[in-house]
């Protein structure tokens, strides 16, 4: 706990940022299983958004466990501090203005909750893209799921490790038998109301 510090407030506003911008900021966390495609739906609504001139940055799984988190491991605790650590980090670019893409398995409820207190709940978009995990399997794009299932990997979500729904999200999109481009133009219509 950092006792000792003072917040410094700067002159320059996050209203002052998305004014600029043109845009409000906002946080949009994928959640889901491992497989269910959550990075590379991020990754192409940011492109969509991106071609119509919204300011945008990614945050994906992989690639903060390969740098600030690499320190963490699967274990529940670890979990919870991954997800902590990049809701400050989305906090941090709602801030600045940006609308902040975020794909994340983040397997518990409480911890995002957690993420909404931290951004902001006004702030943030949860989409849930619930894949069932017979389909994730069928993808297995990383290998994951048959490394679980042969005792290689421990807590595993969806195998030895639990996912919590989302009970309420703010957009859910059913994956098995819809198109990437359906459920992008879906997420970009959503998101794009939201903007105005």
């Amino acid at each position: 706990m950092s006792l000792n510090t003072i917040r410094h407030d700067y002159k320059i506003t996050k209203a002052d940022r998305e004014k600029r911008n043109g845009h409000p900021a906002l946080l949009l966390w994928f959640t889901g299983l491992s497989g269910s495609g959550k990075s590379t739906l991020a990754n192409l609504v940011e492109v969509a958004l991106h071609k119509l001139n919204i300011a945008t940055f990614s945050l994906d799984g992989d690639n903060i466990r390969q740098g600030i988190n690499k320190d963490l491991s699967f274990a529940p605790e670890d979990r919870t501090e991954n997800i902590r650590r990049i809701a400050e980090i989305a906090k941090l670019m709602v801030d600045a203005g940006v609308v902040t893409l975020a794909a994340f398995v983040s397997p518990y409820i409480k911890d995002r909750e957690n993420i909404k207190a931290i951004v902001g709940e006004a702030n943030v978009i949860e989409i849930y893209v619930n894949t069932s995990l017979a389909e994730c399997e069928r993808r297995d794009v990383k290998g994951l799921y048959k490394k679980a299932r042969s005792g290689e990997i421990k807590n595993m979500t969806g195998i030895s490790a639990p996912y919590e729904a989302p009970e309420h999200p703010d957009l859910e999109l059913i994956t098995d038998h819809q198109s990437i481009e359906e459920s992008v133009q879906i997420i970009v219509d959503f998101i794009v109301k939201k903007l105005k």
